[in-house]
């Protein structure tokens, strides 16, 4: 079982890829749904953005910024552009595909980070696990972070956050393409 974690774990940016595209195949784009679409998704860009910019991978356990307030915000931010995809497509099929694949993939993959952060940074995770939520956001009170650590373009830039953006665009590029063709 490890291994299909680790698999998964690995595989899931190429996963999506190959989800995609049954998703695309019954997408029905429309220019609402894309406008729309692109509003929710500059959100799950910027949700992402800030939590790449507090991020410092294996260096530190982060709880400053967007990580006071959930343990994943990087994973809540990717769902929130999974929403705009769906929204995009104009699809209860594609919607449904891309929603499998988000209630499969990510859960296992937050799990074993969760282990792996347990692992390596022990008692001061768990005692940030107690306070903190795995994924919905705890918006009601104040954050539990006692970092001093401010957002940093330039850990914006070297967590290789704007991959994000790039990908996001071309998405919404190919779906542009798709709802002139099927017009």
């Amino acid at each position: 079982m490890h291994s299909v974690v680790a698999a998964i774990r690995r595989w899931r940016v190429r996963i999506a890829h190959i989800v995609a595209l049954p998703a695309v195949f019954f997408a029905r784009p429309s220019p609402s749904s894309l406008a729309a679409a692109f509003l929710i998704g500059l959100l799950g860009l910027g949700v992402r953005a800030v939590a790449a910019g507090y991020l410092e991978k294996g260096t530190s356990l982060t709880t400053a910024g967007p990580y006071a307030h959930t343990r994943n915000p990087l994973y809540f931010g990717s769902s929130i552009l999974l929403l705009s995809g769906i929204v995009a497509m104009n699809s209860w099929i594609s919607g449904a595909v891309v929603a499998i694949y988000f209630a499969v993939v990510y859960p296992v993959v937050i799990h074993s980070e969760a282990e792996t952060l347990k692992n390596h940074f022990g008692q001061a995770y768990e005692n940030y696990a107690r306070q903190v939520p795995a994924f919905f956001p705890l918006i009601s009170r104040a954050p539990v972070s006692d970092e001093a650590k401010s957002f940093s373009l330039q850990r914006y830039m070297a967590n290789g956050e704007y991959r994000a953006a790039f990908g996001s665009l071309a998405s919404a590029a190919a779906l542009m393409v798709l709802s002139y063709l099927r017009q």
